[in-house]
């Protein structure tokens, strides 16, 4: 589905639920204002209820400048502080729950170029308006830019290289979703407390597998968010995100010797933990 289908007049006028979105970041100065304005706008249109930054770090002033632009801040180290040192953006996921108080939650990345509110709408309205939808995955265009030319496609290396051919071996009825490793998704609150996190890279994949054995392929839905431009990464970091969601998803599949990497967090439900 498109995201044209879910303006914000629509989630302003007509939605019953409480909407939380996320902006987990490290510096991120260049790109964050620009988002944080969008979110703060449709907050104030009704749309959306709350807009978090949660700074696992930064030392490039991303923290004062989301602020400065209306959102609510929280070091991610103050966030279930007793959980120990920050571990990286699924750590900073699963530490924002707590301070989330939507009945649906949305996460956006702080790097995108060309943001628009369509990403927060358009993730949030499958699960505002179908009670059957339980996460919205977004997926997209990715244009390959590189030095002053930008080819309209390229970006998504890790993920068509990695990631589908592995779900297509392991878990085929995810091979399908378009962007398996978006950082744009949501999810109903309640869905993702009953969940684990892993700290590592492989969070976004790990989330899809173990959304998809909790309430099936049928309660997941896709949105179209058009066009999103992010930073490219070089080579080498690009093997060491793949090796990530290799193996989280060869130890989802069982594969014999195989772990996934990071610390996994337990379900904050069963540390009666909530927002």
């Amino acid at each position: 589905m498109h995201h044209s289908r879910f303006p914000a007049e629509r989630l302003a006028a007509e939605r019953r639920e409480s909407v939380s979105v996320c902006v987990p970041v490290v510096n991120e100065a260049e790109t964050i204002e620009p988002i944080v304005h969008d979110l703060v706008d449709l907050m104030e249109r009704g749309a959306i209820d709350q807009v978090l930054v949660v700074d696992g770090g930064s030392t490039d002033g991303t923290p004062d400048l989301a602020r400065r632009a209306g959102a609510e801040v929280r070091p991610q180290a103050q966030l279930v502080p007793h959980s120990g040192p920050v571990l990286g953006k699924g750590d900073a996921m699963w530490r924002a729950l707590t301070a989330m108080h939507g009945d649906i939650v949305v996460f956006v990345d702080g790097d995108s170029g060309g943001f628009g509110p369509h990403f927060a709408c358009g993730l949030a309205g499958p699960l505002l308006f179908d009670p059957s939808v339980q996460y919205v995955k977004g997926y997209y265009r990715r244009p390959f830019k590189v030095g002053d030319v930008t080819l309209p496609e390229g970006g998504g290396r890790v993920t068509e290289l990695t990631a589908r051919p592995l779900l297509e071996l392991f878990f085929p009825e995810l091979a399908a979703i378009r962007q398996p490793l978006a950082g744009e998704m949501a999810a109903r609150r309640d869905l993702l407390t009953r969940l684990a996190f892993t700290t590592g890279y492989g969070v976004e994949i790990a989330l899809l597998i173990d959304i998809y054995r909790e309430v099936g392929i049928d309660a997941i839905a896709e949105v179209d968010l058009d066009v999103r431009q992010n930073r490219h990464q070089p080579i080498q970091a690009l093997g060491q995100m793949a090796e990530a969601v290799a193996r989280v998803v060869l130890a989802r599949a069982g594969v014999q010797g195989v772990h996934g990497t990071g610390v996994v967090r337990p379900p904050l439900r069963s540390l009666r933990i909530s927002a």
